[in-house]
């Protein structure tokens, strides 16, 4: 039987909401497994929370004692004074500025230094140095059952929240994406390929070829694999297609990489939006369904007027099957609702495809 997880998971910026909300007092610990974007959390909430902050990321892993503080001896008393690290920005200018701490791998770090950053963690501490009031401290790391070696001090557990993330679906990585200038290539493929998203835990994944998974080594596709994938991809002019394939199997796997290598392929002979504009219902309409959606990227990216919007409604209107007509609908949802929502044609397309949506 399948292992299906009943845990309650939050998304990403949910996890951050939750941060903001409560992380002055109660330490959030974040868990997901491989690439998800945990670690992005910590600039999240610099753009969310202002320049009242100090944003500190500390690699737990590769820690020691002496890069957390340290006791050195002040001669004139004859007695011991805790120094904390440079790191934490207590000393000099801005020390009483609030600070925004990422412990990063927390579940990774050594026994001896999970054990020094709990009075961080509890007490908002820095050994014998305390953080400025309204300071917040949270911390990352996968799950106990990814196999990494994450686990936490029976004792710490009962004074924290631990905070299950899951994976952004394919539609809301595409959005993010979107806006980061990731390759159409690259979109188009999560797009059609949805399972890359799923997880481990979601159950009945045995036969997913692109996701992690716990004891079984190699290169799999996440949100932070595909998005150094777009290295490769925006550059393939250089790259041979042995160099292209061999990078992208490196990155994400080789049944991602062929996969993905079959859109690359293709995107050269996708027609510009602007000859879809022109002629929106004369165009010759792709018969590959991986050309279609990537010209529907490509709209969602350059559309800006309310025309050019029902003009190239028109051309999706000619697209033999409503489920592909439907990505296009979600992407403008997604990442284009303000100039779709007041669009004739597309409250049309909503009107007639209602069970879609």
């Amino acid at each position: 039987m399948a292992n299906i997880s009943f845990t309650t998971t939050v998304t990403l910026d949910q996890a951050a909401n939750l941060i903001e909300v409560t992380g002055d007092e109660v330490t959030n610990i974040l868990v997901a497994e491989p690439g998800i974007g945990k670690t992005s959390i910590l600039k999240m909430l610099e753009e969310r929370m202002g320049d009242g902050y100090d944003y500190i990321y500390v690699d737990c892993p590769v820690k020691d004692m002496m890069d957390i503080g340290a006791n050195i001896p002040n001669h004139e008393t004859r007695t011991l004074d805790y120094y904390a690290a440079s790191l934490f920005k207590l000393s000099g200018p801005g020390a009483n500025r609030p600070k925004v701490i990422l412990l990063d791998e927390f579940l990774k770090a050594p026994k001896l230094m999970q054990i020094i950053f709990t009075r961080l963690i509890l007490e908002r501490m820095v050994g014998d140095v305390p953080l400025p009031k309204g300071s917040y401290v949270f911390a990352t790391s996968n799950n106990v059952t990814d196999g990494v070696g994450d686990a936490l001090l029976g004792h710490v557990g009962n004074r924290v929240a631990v905070i299950h993330v899951r994976k952004h679906k394919a539609d809301k990585w595409n959005a993010w994406a979107s806006k980061v200038g990731i390759s159409r290539v690259i979109r188009t493929w999560v797009a059609l390929n949805p399972r890359c998203m799923a997880s481990y835990l979601d159950g009945n994944q045995e036969d997913n070829p692109y996701i992690f998974k716990p004891g079984k080594p190699g290169q799999f596709v996440s949100p932070r694999s595909l998005a150094k994938a777009n290295v490769p991809i925006s550059r393939k002019d250089r790259l041979s297609e042995d160099e292209l394939q061999a990078q992208l199997a490196g990155i994400l796997g080789e049944a991602a990489a062929r996969s993905m290598s079959a859109f690359v392929s293709m995107s050269d002979k996708v027609r510009d939006v602007k000859d879809v504009l022109a002629d929106p219902k004369g165009i010759e309409v792709p018969e590959d369904i991986a050309a279609q959606v990537m010209m529907m990227f490509q709209a969602v990216d350059v559309l800006e007027t309310q025309d050019e919007l029902s003009a190239f409604m028109e051309f999706v209107n000619r697209i033999k099957s409503a489920e592909v007509q439907a990505i296009f609908f979600t992407m403008m949802a997604n990442q284009r609702m303000k100039l779709a929502k007041n669009n004739s044609a597309i409250r049309e397309w909503m009107r007639v495809n209602y069970v879609l949506v």
